[in-house]
């Protein structure tokens, strides 16, 4: 006698997500509500060691299902192509934008070293705090362009002895650059 599998409810959230993006259609026939009823598939069977995951369900019809029973895919529905293209496509985007965002983000850290440099070579013994740099100079970095950023630290180090009196009259420059724009 063979094996009975258990089989996973699958909840009515994660039903829906797959009628989605499958297209509220059958994967196999194409046939969709109210002509049909649709039901999750398995496309690996469970009693063939198919997994409960996302990545193994499929919308069929009552009919298209019970056809095919326990019969594991040699050929994948052409719903489902386009869907692990379209997956793909999504993979490779989410890749280049956190390519671009790191980029960005060493950009940035580039710039607030080269400010924090003129402020520390005109006041050794200080160096700019972890939370200036990552709020006030990377608000300023995103609101004037970075020579402008510099040429108020050299304004501020030069003209102002102090170093607390250099970093108040530095973010005074800058928001008054800011509020002209």
């Amino acid at each position: 006698m063979p094996k009975k599998v258990k089989r996973k409810t699958i909840s009515k959230k994660l039903r829906f997500e797959i009628f989605k993006r499958d297209g509220f259609s059958c994967a196999y026939c194409g046939q969709t509500p109210p002509l049909v009823t649709l039901e999750i598939d398995h496309i690996e069977p469970v009693s063939k060691g198919g997994l409960n995951d996302i990545n193994n369900y499929v919308t069929a019809c009552f009919d298209c299902n019970r056809g095919k029973s326990n019969i594991s895919l040699n050929k994948i529905p052409s719903k489902l192509s386009e869907n692990l293209k379209a997956l793909k496509e999504k993979e490779n985007q989410i890749i280049e934008y956190q390519k671009f965002i790191k980029s960005i983000l060493k950009r940035e850290n580039r710039e607030i070293k080269k400010i924090a440099k003129i402020y520390s070579d005109a006041f050794p013994e200080y160096k700019l705090s972890e939370s200036f740099k990552n709020s006030s100079l990377k608000k300023f970095l995103k609101k004037l362009p970075k020579h402008e950023i510099e040429e108020a630290m050299y304004d501020a180090t030069s003209l102002i002895g102090d170093d607390n009196g250099a970093i108040k009259y530095f973010c005074g420059i800058c928001w008054n650059k800011i509020k002209e724009k």
